[in-house]
């Protein structure tokens, strides 16, 4: 049996755009209790991913910041604090995924799983003719395994 990701996919998706500021995007994932969101343009194309991940590194120096800072203020927890005040107005668009990888309905599921495998992802917008249609997740995927293979 070749299941496809049209099979596990969630058909509701919640997108947010560009220029959704820290805040909003953090409450949403909140009161949503999601992990990311696609993120679109005025035109519904797919333009970034934002993760609970992404959000999280907000917060935190580059490496390079990081190196350069000699007297260890990125170190103290009261920066960190600081650094959210700071970024909680900006706009998603400063710490979204660019390079974003989608997946076709009729893929099939264990394509869809390889791919998070390979590229660390968690979850993968499912598009068709350049429109979000749903998003499949590696939990659905490998519960779906686990039932239709192993009889769980």
């Amino acid at each position: 049996m070749n299941m496809k990701v049209k099979d596990v996919m969630s058909t509701e998706v919640i997108t947010i755009t560009p220029d959704t500021t820290y805040e909003d995007a953090a409450k949403m994932l909140y009161e949503n209790r999601h992990s990311g969101f696609p993120v679109v343009d005025s035109g519904g194309n797919i333009v970034g991913m934002l993760s609970e991940k992404n959000l999280f590194r907000g917060m935190y120096p580059s490496y390079e910041d990081f190196m350069a800072d000699l007297e260890g203020h990125f170190l103290s927890p009261e920066s960190r604090e600081e650094r959210i005040t700071e970024i909680r107005t900006r706009p998603v668009a400063e710490f979204m995924l660019k390079d974003v990888v989608t997946i076709h309905p009729d893929a099939p599921i264990m394509r869809a799983g390889g791919i998070m495998l390979a590229r660390g992802f968690y979850r993968l917008p499912v598009v068709e003719d350049g429109s979000i249609v749903g998003m499949v997740t590696r939990d659905k995927i490998f519960s779906n395994i686990l039932k239709t293979y192993l009889h769980f």
